[in-house]
């Protein structure tokens, strides 16, 4: 769609949901901001389409294409402030997006994690960047040491994503699953990284049933078909994570604190799941992104 109706779409949607979660002012103290939070977030949203996924050059876009349209638009400091602030609310709203769309009611989830470096692993022996926060880790996907942290998600079998987090990358990725399955029942679906015993019977408590291919030196008893379909489901979260990574760069730590690291990271998946979500109103393939918007 035009530029123009993609702005009016998505911010209709994060008013929507505004209205529905904000019952109290947020800003009680200080001055007002000119900008209403909802146009705060939809600049973001906006920006995270048309492959601007920094604060600054957000705010030079519109400053520079729309300023008609959002006249109280005022310093890159102020706006940039504003949307740190709003981290919480960002992830409020995409909380609220993925009730809408039945996500968690569907009876099978994927969870799968990815690499955010925060610089070259040869430079992170005299990197100050996140020091005492990030860690060594390894990606077995790439095969390869990483310094940074470790993101995870967890989907949809329609590519929604319901849960969501980031730890440093020598945490072990089971014990971050707890944390984004509260309230999941039904089928849950990894890969080798999170065989656990201890972590599969944590998981049945709640009638979720966590499988994963097995290690070539255990034994598996499951039929070769079942197995065969495991693998093949698994396709879907490499697809949402490629999206994330590729168009909304993800992966890259462009901030300096955890602050704006984590305001970055609910960003860009409150922007996967309002794509799901128009793309599931306009009735077209949920995670079909390309035709969402002519840039």
């Amino acid at each position: 769609m035009p530029i123009e109706d993609f702005i009016i779409y998505v911010y209709c949607c994060v008013e929507d949901a505004c209205r529905e979660l904000v019952k109290t002012p947020l800003h009680s103290r200080g001055f007002q901001p000119k900008l209403t939070d909802s146009e705060v977030i939809m600049m973001e949203i906006v920006g995270e389409f048309i492959g601007k996924d920094q604060d600054k050059s957000v705010w030079r876009y519109f400053h520079k294409h729309w300023h008609s349209w959002f006249p109280d638009l005022g310093s890159r400091s102020t706006y940039v402030k504003q949307s740190a602030n709003l981290w919480d609310l960002k992830g409020l709203i995409q909380g609220y997006l993925v009730r809408q769309m039945n996500a968690l009611e569907h009876p099978v989830h994927l969870v799968d994690g990815f690499p955010m470096p925060v610089c070259k692993i040869t430079r992170a022996y005299g990197s100050h960047c996140f020091k005492g926060e990030a860690a060594y880790g390894y990606c077995a996907a790439k095969d390869e040491k990483f310094y940074g942290f470790e993101g995870q998600i967890l989907i949809s079998s329609e590519g929604v994503i319901c849960g969501y987090t980031f730890a440093a990358a020598n945490r072990d990725e089971r014990d971050m699953l707890l944390e984004i399955t509260q309230g999941l029942k039904g089928l849950l679906i990894g890969d080798k990284g999170y065989i656990r015993p201890s972590l599969k019977e944590e998981l049945a408590k709640q009638a979720l049933d966590l499988q994963t291919p097995l290690r070539r030196n255990m034994q598996d008893s499951r039929p070769k078909a079942a197995v065969s379909q495991l693998l093949k489901a698994r396709r879907l979260v490499e697809t949402v994570i490629g999206q994330l990574t590729e168009r909304f760069h993800i992966e890259k730590v462009r901030a300096r604190d955890t602050w704006h690291l984590t305001n970055r990271f609910i960003r860009q998946c409150l922007a996967h799941t309002l794509g799901v979500f128009l793309n599931l109103q306009l009735g077209k393939q949920p995670l079909h992104f390309d035709a969402l918007v002519d840039v």
